[in-house]
């Protein structure tokens, strides 16, 4: 079966892109140039560079001109690495926002999470992620307040709230790590400038004590385009979790 222009344009783009004509990073050419080279109309064009949008391939849209997106690169979750750390790792400038930092009623879901009930305290704290200045991921924590009280004497737009908490000597040991898929929020696509019900790649997190004790319940959402998450498995041994950053997942 013959394929329809917009594909044919997309296997194109996509065979420019693996071959390195259009390198890591550069600039795609724009509609009205690829609508003269091929002699098509900007229709098949957009759909066929809306595709690869929708893969990750490329980045852009909502006004602004679309680049080749950057490799893959990995990162161990079993590391308990921070979002600041993966970020440095991988060369990029890691940022954060503060939306909000608060001292509250758990409610029910964080306080099923900490062993608590509902209208026990937890410090909560709401950041935006970003990665070469690009919105990310939405940070979601919820910290019991022995372990969440240092945040209050510490600029949470400076930087990684895990140094920081490990410097004041909260016993940060180890993490129960669940990964899914979750339609956008409404908050999550004001923040991540994306549209309601976009996809979206959520990590929930506990973080316990080197005694058991539940300290924080975290619900990252990552773009999926700039975070992924990849599992390798052997015949005899546990499967180990990890993040990725990039365009697929392998």
């Amino acid at each position: 079966m013959k394929l329809a222009r917009h594909e044919q344009l997309r296997d194109e783009f996509l065979h420019r892109i693996n071959s390195g004509s259009w390198p890591e990073g550069s600039a795609v050419p724009s509609e009205a140039a690829l609508s003269a080279e091929f002699g098509a109309s900007r229709g098949p064009v957009r759909q066929a560079l809306a595709a690869l949008r929708s893969d990750g391939i490329i980045s852009g849209g909502r006004g602004k001109p679309p680049v080749v997106r950057s490799a893959v690169v990995s990162q161990s979750v079993e590391t308990f690495m921070s979002f600041t750390e993966w970020a440095e790792s991988l060369g990029k400038v890691p940022g954060q926002k503060t939306q909000e930092i608060a001292r509250r009623a758990a409610g029910a879901l964080a306080a099923a999470q900490l062993g608590l009930q509902p209208q026990d305290p937890v410090v909560t704290l709401l950041r935006l992620r970003s990665l070469d200045g690009e919105p990310a991921m939405v940070e979601r924590s919820y910290f019991v307040p022995l372990a969440g009280q240092p945040l209050f004497d510490f600029d949470t737009d400076s930087g990684s709230t895990f140094r920081h908490l490990l410097g004041a000597g909260v016993d940060l040991h180890s993490a129960r790590h669940t990964i899914d898929a979750i339609a956008a929020e409404a908050q999550d696509a004001e923040l991540l400038g994306i549209v309601v019900g976009s996809p979206l790649l959520r990590e929930r997190r506990v973080t316990f004590s080197s005694t058991g004790e539940p300290l924080e319940y975290a619900d990252d959402r990552y773009r999926p385009e700039l975070a992924n998450f990849m599992i390798s498995n052997t015949l005899h041994g546990r499967a180990p979790v990890a993040r990725v950053q990039g365009t697929t997942t392998p």
